[in-house]
């Protein structure tokens, strides 16, 4: 990985400070940046599995179940109160009287909600929003306890958010000029900055959350904001892979991948991305570094705004499982005018995003991820043409650079997967993807063979060939 300066933001995932080790391991990395004299912004995600045991304890809470509710909530405070335990030594440095501060008011909340025996979207951000406040000032007080001049900055008063709790969107504007505010002095001091991420705030104040997964959000669009020269994500995988190790041990990093290469992954089930993550960096073409803090030296995957011609025709292969594919058929409107908005109006009714289309002259086929909104959909479809649907399908997506103009390509996709009954296809609609629609039970066997096919002979300027793992 080449040497950058300039102002570094740099998110740190949930496994990159699920302990106090991990937390040591963010902090000698942005020694380093800063070694190399780069300002540096520091996002960091809850520890890991916190975000999941919060939401467990607003769900109890919200049953009536107050003790189960309070237990969990115990845990956690003693998990942090640990951490900071084995980060200060036996005073903790201050960390307790504040930690303790922090779960009373989260054991508050969490008996209201049972008293209420209710649990609205905005009372779940904020029980939600407390991984990251506590998270980010413990980290922020380890920094700066090791003369890294950190400085907590509550991300709520940057990120300005609308009032669609559980998936907020930002402000630009308002975020822009809070950014500005709160950080650029903070910056131009010689500081530090450690934001929790995940979470931001209405105009008039309410706790909201930008949905799972949004820590990667809020660096992009503090990194937008501030302009920043990169933006780097730091997780506990190497970057991204051309396949799921867990199902091809011989994948491979990518070395360099497109912004919408990345998107178009991250969408369609790879795990590393959040897919609103790099809009922000789009739009101000700040590359994006995807790196495993637990071996910072590997070089990782960079993000651009153009992709790098390979002599592979695919960067990766993502699946997004738990598909269900929809068929409607238009016995009763054949050729009637409006008939195609009539349908997706329905969809967008339901807030349900449709993944593939495929039409004929009388009938759509199309995918969307399962959810439970599906009979309701499928009621609603139902008053104008005939509709079935399948579940456990899974929508396998070959990423690459100008897919549409190579010859044949598809041909050699199909003839990889002989024995792989596939239920959709889409090609032609994007240039860097083709999709196909198959049974959740025939994933890996698929991906093997299409990995074995496409990635025996890999370009060494675009993936990191070796050493490669085999079975």
């Amino acid at each position: 990985m080449s040497l950058r300066t300039g102002l570094t933001v740099m998110k740190f995932g949930g496994t990159s400070v699920e302990d106090a080790a991990a937390m040591g391991r963010s902090r000698e990395i942005v020694a380093s940046r800063q070694a190399r004299g780069q300002q540096v912004v520091v996002v960091v995600s809850a520890m890991a599995g916190v975000t999941d045991q919060l939401h467990a304890a607003a769900v109890a809470a919200g049953n009536g179940d107050k003790a189960g509710a309070l237990a969990m909530s115990a845990r956690l405070r003693h998990r942090h109160l640990e951490a900071a335990r084995e980060l200060f030594g036996e005073d903790k440095h201050g960390a307790a009287q504040w930690l303790d501060a922090e779960f009373v008011t989260l054991d508050e909340l969490l008996r209201g909600i049972a008293a209420v025996g209710e649990l609205t979207p905005r009372t779940l951000d904020l029980v939600l929003s407390y991984g990251e406040r506590v998270s980010s000032r413990l980290i922020a007080e380890t920094y700066a306890a090791q003369s890294l001049h950190a400085v907590h900055v509550d991300a709520r008063q940057c990120i300005v958010t609308d009032e669609q709790f559980g998936r907020a969107l930002p402000r630009a504007e308002l975020l822009a000029v809070k950014t500005k505010e709160l950080l650029a002095p903070l910056l131009a001091d010689g500081n530090t900055p450690v934001l929790g991420g995940f979470i931001g705030s209405t105009e008039s104040g309410a706790t909201t959350t930008l949905g799972r997964g949004g820590s990667d959000y809020t660096a992009a669009l503090l990194g937008g904001a501030l302009g920043a020269d990169a933006i780097e994500i730091w997780t506990d995988v190497n970057g991204i892979m051309t396949a799921d190790p867990r199902i091809c041990p011989d994948a491979m990093c990518v070395r360099h991948i497109s912004f919408q290469e990345a998107a178009e992954l991250a969408y369609f089930g790879a795990k590393v991305l959040h897919p609103a993550t790099i809009l922000p960096a789009i739009e101000k073409n700040i590359p994006v570094w995807v790196l495993n803090s637990k071996s910072p030296a590997s070089a990782g995957t960079k993000i651009t705004a153009l992709p790098r011609r390979s002599r592979s025709p695919f960067k990766s292969i993502a699946v997004k499982p738990r598909v269900t594919i929809l068929d409607i058929v238009a016995s009763r409107m054949l050729m009637s005018h409006g008939y195609l908005r009539r349908v997706f109006e329905i969809f967008d009714h339901h807030k349900c995003v449709v993944d593939l289309v495929s039409t004929s002259e009388v009938s759509i086929s199309l995918t969307v991820d399962s959810n439970a909104a599906i009979p309701a959909i499928a009621a609603d479809l139902g008053k104008i043409a005939d509709v079935k649907y399948e579940g456990r399908k899974a929508l396998v997506c070959l990423v690459g650079d100008d897919i549409r103009g190579q010859k044949g390509i598809a041909g050699r996709v199909f003839s990889a997967i002989p024995d792989v009954n596939v239920r959709m296809i889409s090609q032609g609609a994007s240039e860097i993807n083709l999709s196909f629609v198959i049974d959740e039970d025939d994933v890996e066997a698929a991906v093997r063979e299409l990995h074995a096919a496409f990635f025996s002979e890999p370009d060494p300027e675009i993936f990191d060939v070796g050493p490669r793992r085999t079975k």
